[in-house]
């Protein structure tokens, strides 16, 4: 998987105020060199994942359909896990996956540096 390493240190971003994410839709972010997909699922919970499809045509992954806890990719309809970035067979690929966390209404990401 592509998710964080133990050994990199992540410094949290603010990325905006929790109710600009409404669930079930794509919000990009972009902090820096990183282009972000930001997603919340109809329970409330909010991921953020690298903002392209895996594949070689890939586009940007908010231009998906969140069902559940999957995003569809919009070109090919891959099925990728959120939480993790994995794409589920048939299929493979993966998208990297960063931490969100919310503190008082405040929506932060997990950058490494």
């Amino acid at each position: 998987m592509l998710q964080m390493t133990p050994f990199e240190q992540l410094q949290y971003i603010e990325v905006g105020a929790s109710e600009q994410f409404p669930p079930r839709a794509g919000r990009q972010v972009i902090i820096g060199d990183y282009n972000l997909a930001m997603f919340r699922t109809t329970d409330g919970a909010l991921y953020a994942l690298e903002n392209r499809t895996p594949h070689k045509k890939g586009g940007p992954l908010t231009e998906g359909i969140v069902s559940g806890g999957y995003v569809y990719c919009p070109l090919r309809d891959l099925k990728i896990e959120l939480s993790t970035g994995l794409v589920q067979a048939p299929d493979t690929g993966e998208v990297r996956t960063y931490p969100v966390i919310e503190e008082a209404g405040i929506v932060k990401v997990g950058i490494p540096f």
